[in-house]
C-alpha cells in the first residue's frame, strides 16, 4: 500500500493525501502556514506560498486547480460543497482546532459561495491519533476552557513514561475537528474520519516521531 489516498466524495471532485515519498498527480496551490486561523479566497490560478503568507485555510470555486495544505501530525481537512461546487482545505494543528478553523472555514464558504453546511462532505485525514498525542495540562486546560465535550475528546492516564506516549493528558483532535464542523451544521453522516494515525504508520511523515524538519504530507482537493 503506498503513501497515496484517495478520497471518494462523489463525483466533480478529487481529494487525496500524498504521504511519504508520493509524487503529487498535480500541482497544487498550497499557503504558508503558522498555526493562523486565516482562511484566504484563491482566486486564480497559480497563487504562491508567498502570497498566501500566514494562511492556514484555503476556498476556491475554481475548477481544475488544487487546493492543499501541509500536515505531519497536524489534521487536514477537506471540505466540498457539490450543490454550490466549491471547496476548502485546512490545516488543523492543535492551536487551530481549539480555534475551530474548520468551523470557520465552513462559515467562510457560506459568505463566498452561499454553502449550506447540510450539503457539505468532508474528510479528516490522517493526523496523529488520541493515543499519539499526549499533551502537557495548560494544553488540555485550554481544550477543557474551549467547549468541546470534554468527556469525548480528552482523557487522563496517570503518570507520564519517560520515552513513550503511554500516561499523561490526551486529546483527540480528529474528534474535536468532528465536533467543530457538526456544530456548525455539516452532518455527521457526511463526515469521513481517517483511522490513521501518522505517529505510528510510517507511510505518513511525523513530526512528533521525526522531528519538525521532516518532510510533509500534502493534502488536497480540486473540483473537476
Amino acid at each position: 500500500m503506498t503513501g497515496l489516498l484517495e478520497y471518494d466524495l462523489g463525483g466533480g471532485v478529487r481529494a487525496f493525501t500524498a504521504g511519504r515519498d508520493v509524487q503529487l498527480p498535480c500541482s497544487v496551490v498550497q499557503p504558508h502556514q503558522t498555526h493562523s486561523t486565516v482562511v484566504a479566497h484563491v482566486d486564480r490560478p497559480g497563487l504562491t506560498r508567498e502570497e498566501l503568507e500566514g494562511v492556514d485555510a484555503l476556498v476556491t470555486e475554481l475548477p481544475d486547480v488544487a487546493i492543499g495544505v501541509r500536515t505531519a501530525d497536524c489534521i487536514p481537512v477537506l471540505l466540498y460543497d457539490p450543490v454550490h461546487r466549491a471547496i476548502g482545505a485546512v490545516h488543523s494543528g492543535w492551536r487551530g482546532t481549539v480555534n475551530k478553523i474548520s468551523k470557520k472555514t465552513v462559515m467562510e464558504m457560506c459568505r463566498l459561495f452561499g454553502t449550506h453546511p447540510e450539503d457539505i462532505r468532508a474528510v479528516i485525514g490522517p493526523g496523529i491519533g488520541y493515543d499519539s498525542f499526549q499533551v502537557g495540562e495548560e494544553v488540555s486546560l485550554t481544550f477543557k476552557e474551549s467547549g468541546f465535550p470534554i468527556d469525548k475528546i480528552w482523557s487522563f492516564r496517570g503518570a507520564r513514561k519517560e520515552g513513550s506516549m503511554e500516561g499523561g493528558h490526551h486529546i483527540d483532535l480528529k474528534e474535536c475537528v468532528r465536533f467543530s464542523l457538526s456544530e456548525c451544521g455539516v452532518p455527521l453522516s457526511n463526515i469521513r474520519v481517517s483511522g490513521i494515525d501518522t505517529y505510528t504508520d510510517d507511510r505518513f511523515y511525523s513530526a512528533r516521531r521525526e522531528g519538525i524538519s521532516c518532510g510533509r504530507n500534502i493534502n488536497a482537493i480540486m473540483l473537476i
